[in-house]
């Protein structure tokens, strides 16, 4: 049969980003003759949508198959198909999972283009060296070394792996996931790896790259610039790099074949995007191995309530040492205040006890030693000495002390407040709720004339430590390494740490606080940690006991009878009363599929056990 006019004509399927969630769907539009040759899945396009020109991504071309008049494509961005059918799958999983829609879900994991660098002609890449697979710190597990035997063959296994906190090579991370990548390159097929930010980022870079030829690695952070960052994802879209290592837009990187998604320190903020739907990188990951049946490797020094529902499920399987094996390798860890005899000030009276004087003074002789400060500046969350109330600038915004001189500065408009005097008794004196790491700096430099005293925080790291004796005074997730670890380390703030007003106040501290055990020497070495807090705390416990395992798994205990998540998600519906009243009668007797008690976590990578819809009325 001759093929008609109408048949010849093909259509792109194209979202349209206009951000609106009832208009999440494909629209059909004409293909014009001069685009058929570049219009192709995953390309960026122009179309005319309610009469203005939008962007659109086109996930599929076929024949009009007598749909009737369509409005043509206005114009091809690029011919480059920055989003393969393989990616579209996973944006649109993604923006199911988590209340979104498809192109919010593209616009985070494709870069913008850079016009120049993809007009640039590509180096072909020699032939590349074999990876490197000696032993590793996975190695030093029982179930570490089955887990690269079995990426080695091909098999996809899921793990968590719980790094012992130490400075001792059992602790590098790092080079775990490198050995995970370089085994699932020698099975011929590619990898990603995630870290939180860039420190780390650049520390797994750094581990790959001894193991695998540079040329087959791509680096994927947003900080490296348009074009750099551009021109890496091209790498990895074309075929030319087997393994990515970047930070959270990196676990969408269209890899060919891919074997590992693997994810360092879930816990961390950082991997939670800000930006509409907020997904996590976790969630992106395990989206992505539910549907490619892909290895999965999770590893952090603590353990979050969500990876322990996952291996509650058995989606996961745990890698770690048994206790004993643990303090073998570990730092020696104790809390201030213990065995203190009666007359010296226990923890809890003082924000430097004796045992912290005693242990930083024994550890100098020996090495660097780390402060860890729950709070970057002066003096902070200040309160009036006679009444308690809090200090505040005319604009609402807190007022804190910026330096030793006492001078008050908002934390919202930073304009100075001088003569500050209580609205509500007239006293002019306040007593500080917080002690920054500025003032903890000045106060241990009066304590120890002798050795140098550095900062590092978010505003200015510090990126690596001195070898020889100082004490470092640093912020959680700004502690930098020192060579050889630290000879101890001192966790201050522990009360304030585990006082947040958050869900996970418990789990975030036992997290920095292992975060900052992990540069410490092993206690063969003499190296020791100390922290200041209430022991009889459940953190505290598990922190003593290098045990995050155990405090993830009471956590999700507590969650799941409180009906809080990961062991239950909410859901808000907002609108009329008669409409949500309606639909919530509709699914009382059969509930949507997203609404239904998950039957296994593989099937949804979520683990759910039930879902709550929250309705909220409006006349």
């Amino acid at each position: 049969m001759a093929e008609t006019a109408a048949d010849a004509v093909l259509v792109a399927q194209v979202y349209v980003d206009v951000g609106l969630p009832h208009l999440d769907r494909p629209f059909d539009y004409a293909i014009p003759p001069e685009l058929a040759d570049g219009v192709k899945p995953g390309v960026r396009v122009k179309v005319r949508f309610a009469g203005r020109a939008v962007d659109g991504w086109v996930v599929g071309v076929a024949p009009a198959a007598g749909l009737g008049k369509l409005s043509p494509l206005s114009r091809l961005i690029s011919p480059e198909a920055v989003a393969p059918p393989t990616s579209a799958r996973l944006f649109r999983a993604v923006a199911d999972h988590c209340g979104g829609i498809f192109c919010d879900v593209a616009r985070l994991a494709v870069p913008p283009r850079h016009a120049a660098t993809e007009k640039a002609a590509s180096q072909p890449a020699g032939p590349a060296a074999p990876p490197v697979l000696r032993p590793s710190a996975l190695d030093a597990y029982p179930a570490g070394s089955g887990y690269l035997e079995a990426l080695a063959a091909g098999a996809s296994p899921r793990a968590a792996w719980t790094v012992i906190p130490t400075a001792a090579p059992a602790g590098d991370w790092a080079d775990g996931f490198a050995a995970a990548a370089a085994a699932v390159l020698a099975s011929g097929r590619g990898a990603v790896l995630i870290a939180p930010d860039a420190k780390d980022c650049a520390r797994l870079m750094a581990a790959v790259s001894r193991r695998i030829d540079p040329s087959l690695i791509a680096e994927q952070r947003a900080d490296l610039g348009p074009a750099a960052r551009y021109r890496g994802f091209l790498k990895v879209l074309r075929g030319q790099a087997r393994v990515v290592v970047g930070t959270r837009a990196a676990a969408y990187a269209p890899v060919a074949d891919l074997g590992l998604a693997a994810l360092w320190d879930d816990g961390d903020d950082s991997h939670r995007d800000l930006r509409s739907p907020y997904p996590h990188s976790r969630d992106v990951l395990a989206l992505r191995a539910a549907s490619d049946q892909t290895a999965v490797l999770l590893g952090g020094f603590s353990r979050s309530a969500e990876v322990q529902s996952w291996l509650e499920s058995g989606w996961l399987a745990p890698i770690e040492r048994p206790a004993a094996g643990r303090r073998l390798i570990a730092p020696r860890v104790l809390v201030a205040g213990q065995g203190t005899p009666a007359g010296r000030d226990p923890a809890g009276t003082s924000r430097l006890p004796h045992d912290v004087f005693a242990a930083v003074r024994q550890a100098l002789t020996a090495g660097p030693v780390l402060v860890q400060v729950a709070h970057a500046g002066y003096r902070r969350h200040l309160r009036c000495a006679r009444c308690g109330e809090p200090l505040r600038c005319p604009c609402g915004g807190p007022l804190a002390e910026a330096g030793p001189a006492r001078a008050l500065t908002c934390g919202w408009c930073g304009r100075a407040a001088e003569d500050w005097a209580c609205p509500l008794c007239g006293a002019r004196r306040w007593r500080a709720g917080a002690v920054g790491s500025a003032r903890t700096a000045e106060e241990l430099a009066r304590s120890f004339p002798t050795a140098a005293v550095i900062r590092s925080d978010r505003e200015q790291p510090l990126a690596i430590a001195p070898d020889g004796p100082a004490l470092v005074v640093a912020t959680p997730g700004a502690e930098p390494p020192a060579p050889g670890g630290y000879a101890a380390a001192v966790l201050l703030d522990a009360e304030s740490t585990l006082a947040r007003a958050d869900l996970r106040a418990g789990e975030e501290a036992l997290r920095r606080w292992l975060q900052a055990t992990a540069l410490v020497r092993p206690a063969a070495e003499g190296g020791v940690a100390v922290l200041v807090g209430p022991p009889a705390d459940r953190a505290v416990q598990a922190w003593l006991r290098l045990d995050p395992a155990g405090h993830a798994a009471r956590e999700l205990a507590d969650r799941r009878s409180a009906g809080l998540p990961p062991a239950c998600r909410f859901a808000a519906l907002r609108g009329e009363a008669a409409a949500i009243d309606e639909l919530v009668q509709s699914w009382s007797a059969a509930p949507p599929a997203a609404l239904r008690p998950a039957e296994a976590a593989s099937s949804s990578a979520a683990g759910l056990d039930a879902a709550v819809v929250l309705p909220v009325w409006e006349e």
